[in-house]
């Protein structure tokens, strides 16, 4: 796909509502035509009009807006190519022109600023978004704010990366090494690990910083061996101070790497809240993706949890697995409920470049979007009426239908880590391989990042240079104290 930028420097925004609806195309940018392509668009600014023009095949479509002098000029193209687009294929997104990663954090900025019937207002009318899912940002914020009331100006969150699982999922593009590529270096990551953790506790505590959540994650955590993760926990418990600590979370997400004497030593050491992740209730939905397990596995690790004691269970579904239809997906949400899982994670297959999945194009079409979102609606649907509330929401590039990722909970059991992380109210302090560090000034919405090595040999090999840019956090806090 060629977009041809005439007088105008929307460069981004053009590019990345393109993406939307043509996720996989290589997309070009250019301020003239070079060469001939099916898909062309054209962006110009001419006096007081932004104009677009769609070439799709043999398909040919144009439009113009006016804009004026003092006016969001980028929006106003992007809500022109949006209707464009939309026109000539027949699809309409329901996030409308919004291509942003945290739609309720700018729900809650416009309603500070102005009202909620001006904020929804601006969603539906400026960005082109769904009633539907206006109502969801809505929702979600409202349910948001009353965690986010939770941090304190020094408070913290910490994350603990696990980059290991049993296998790789083929839609998986986080830095994870299956068992058998990487078994050699899990025991030297485990004690570089401590030593991470060990000095990142010496900083928090000499700035005087609370800690509020901790998040084991990865990769599956659960990968490890139970004294292996005995070892961790009781490095993180006697390295912080664990006064403050209102959750604990551990992905135990591969119901097929759960046991017995590991969640009894989860659960013994203070865990709070697991995570066991079905992502679809069909055996062969789950050969098809690469996960080593079974629906049984599922239920029999759901079992044993609950003997262990656990009583705030999280499981992850996802819309739009290939070759999944929607009666298997509608199933799948409910078993999650008659499981009585305390949260449910509804995400929507998003297809990043580094995935395996992506790679295979004849493995899945984009045209089952209008079956995703089916699916997603009728998740939303049967939780709601089962008393779960959407407690946080965040949105993925390259997504089946443009959809979004939404966490629910009941009981009031809503994981706070994730809030904090998608609002990004507070730090939180990253230990790792691919861990990144959010130092987030409490005074201001001035974010800095300090990033680990990604992969875990890096980790290993280049540990030093690790532990220095951990300095960094010191010299963030010492700013601010200025």
């Amino acid at each position: 796909m060629l977009i041809i930028l005439n007088n105008n420097p929307f460069s981004h925004d053009a590019e990345s509502l393109c993406r939307v609806f043509f996720p996989f195309e290589k997309i070009k940018v250019v301020q003239k035509t070079i060469e001939s392509e099916n898909i062309v668009l054209e962006t110009k600014i001419e006096k007081n009009n932004a104009n677009v023009s769609l070439k799709f095949f043999d398909k040919t479509q144009h439009g113009s807006a006016p804009i004026t002098p003092n006016g969001d000029n980028a929006l106003e193209m992007s809500a022109l190519i949006y209707r464009i687009l939309s026109g000539v294929l027949n699809y309409y997104p329901q996030w409308g022109v919004l291509t942003g990663v945290r739609p309720a954090k700018l729900m809650h900025r416009i309603v500070n600023d102005s009202s909620i019937e001006e904020a929804k207002k601006y969603f539906t009318d400026k960005l082109l978004v769904s009633n539907k899912k206006t109502e969801l940002a809505l929702s979600v914020m409202n349910r948001e704010n009353r965690i986010i009331a939770l941090s304190r100006n020094n408070s913290f969150s910490l994350y603990i990366s696990i980059p290991f699982c049993p296998s790789r999922c083929s839609y998986c593009s986080f830095v994870s090494h299956s068992v058998e590529q990487a078994k050699k270096l899990i025991e030297p990551y485990v004690d570089l690990l401590v030593k991470e953790i060990e000095k990142t506790a010496r900083i928090s505590n000499e700035l005087g910083l609370r800690l509020e959540t901790v998040y084991f994650g990865g990769g599956t955590p659960t990968t490890l061996s139970a004294q292996q993760l005995n070892r961790i926990i009781c490095a993180v418990q006697s390295s912080f101070d664990f006064s403050t600590v209102s959750e604990f979370t551990v992905e135990a997400g591969r119901p097929d790497t759960v046991t017995k004497e590991k969640l009894e030593a989860l659960k013994a050491l203070g865990v709070s809240r697991i995570s066991i992740n079905a992502q679809t209730f069909n055996d062969e939905i789950l050969n098809n993706i690469g996960r080593r397990h079974t629906v049984k596995m599922t239920l029999d690790a759901f079992e044993i949890a609950r003997k262990c004691g656990f009583d705030n269970i999280n499981t992850d579904l996802i819309a739009g697995l290939p070759g999944e239809s929607f009666e298997s997906f509608r199933n799948s949400v409910d078993s999650a409920v008659e499981l009585s899982c305390e949260n449910v994670t509804v995400h929507t297959l998003s297809l990043k470049t580094a995935s395996r999945l992506a790679k295979s194009a004849d493995e899945f079409s984009f045209a089952q979007s209008e079956i995703v979102n089916q699916m997603v609606d009728y998740s939303n649907e049967k939780l709601k009426s089962c008393d779960y509330q959407p407690y946080y929401m965040y949105r993925q590039s390259k997504t089946a239908g443009n959809l979004e990722n939404v966490g629910w909970c009941k009981n009031n059991l809503d994981c706070r880590y994730n809030v904090y992380m998608m609002d990004e109210t507070h730090s939180v302090f990253a230990i790792g391989a691919g861990a990144v560090t959010k130092l987030r000034d409490p005074n201001s919405t001035h974010i800095e990042r300090v990033y680990n090595f990604k992969y875990p040999y890096e980790y290993i090999d280049r540990f030093s240079e690790i532990l220095d840019r951990k300095k960094s956090i010191l010299d963030f806090y010492n700013n601010i104290l200025v």
